[in-house]
């Protein structure tokens, strides 16, 4: 069974189940199905997003199976903002909204988050484009300008 975890401290060896689990905790599904289901979105949501060696670690920190998802999707071509992102998981799930699309991306983000501790969600999150740190429960900040 999961057992509730510090906010912002790494879990580590987490299982898949623990991982749905935790998922189903954090965003009050009412079923496993269900939270397995956002889960298995939001992770091929971030597989078309994310890239490089931080995919690689990322991957690497999640249990398995849940890596195995990740890891399936192509990169997109196009990089999404985190509200991109969320508009993204909406369209994926039946009957969701992009505030039901927020509340599961963030619900996922945030166990993986910690999942992965903190340094590797510093990296993940410096490699994705503005807009994610809200989804997994990080404050925003504000970037420097890119040199040109």
């Amino acid at each position: 069974m999961f057992q509730q975890r510090r906010p912002g401290r790494p879990e580590p060896g987490m299982t898949y189940d623990e991982l749905i689990e935790a998922v189903r905790y954090e965003g009050l599904y009412p079923t496993r199905e269900r939270a397995e289901e956002v889960t298995r979105t939001v992770l091929a949501a971030l597989g078309r997003q994310l890239t490089g060696d931080e995919r690689v670690a990322l991957a690497g920190a999640l249990p398995r199976r849940a890596a195995r998802v990740l890891a399936a999707e192509i990169p997109a071509s196009e990089r999404l903002t985190g509200w991109g992102f969320v508009k993204d998981i909406a369209a994926h799930i039946p009957g969701s909204t992009r505030a039901t699309a927020r509340w599961d991306a963030g619900s996922v983000l945030g166990v993986i988050g910690r999942l992965a501790g903190p340094e590797l969600r510093r990296r993940v999150l410096d490699h994705l484009p503005e807009g994610y740190a809200l989804l997994f429960g990080q404050a925003e900040l504000a970037r420097p300008p890119q040199p040109a």
